[in-house]
């Protein structure tokens, strides 16, 4: 499906405080269902970001990296969050031996980073955050890749209404 320019939603995040806004304000734009892949370097600001995101769906306890347990679910009301790291995989069958299909589905949100780990096993991403460091801080491009992704774009641009 071709998209739009409105299918790019990008800006700069000057501190950690603009990274975890920007999860915060994802996660208000969210539906059940949605895949994120999440890319940058190491130190780019993935688990901030996704941090920030589930604070925004409720969450109040700790977020860890999932770099060494692979996935850490997050069963929140209404959906769980599994956040992937698959930094180690040495090939994108250790997904398959993983089980980690069984997690996607029409009640979860899924954070993928490093996705390209996985090759072409993943499923399709609804949208896609890449982090870069830029200076002190960050820029970041989010993309959407579905109608699914688009709908959440289109909510995180359009401004609350007021009360």
């Amino acid at each position: 499906m071709a998209m739009d320019d409105t299918s790019v939603h990008c800006g700069s995040l000057p501190d950690e405080a603009a990274t975890l806004a920007l999860g915060g304000a994802l996660a208000r734009a969210l539906q059940a269902g949605v895949v994120i892949f999440l890319q940058g370097d190491l130190g780019a600001g993935k688990t901030t970001f996704s941090r920030g995101l589930l604070a925004g769906l409720g969450h109040a306890g700790r977020v860890k990296s999932p770099t060494y347990t692979l996935v850490e679910s997050y069963p929140l009301a209404g959906l769980t969050v599994h956040h992937f790291d698959l930094y180690r995989f040495a090939d994108p069958e250790e997904w398959d031996d993983a089980g980690f299909r069984d997690y996607f589905g029409q009640d979860t949100v899924c954070l993928v980073e490093w996705p390209d780990k996985a090759g072409d096993l993943l499923p399709v991403a609804d949208l896609t955050l890449e982090l870069e460091v830029s200076g002190q801080g960050r820029t970041y491009r989010l993309t959407a890749s579905t109608e699914t992704g688009q709908s959440c774009l289109t909510r995180l641009s359009t401004p609350p209404a007021a009360a």
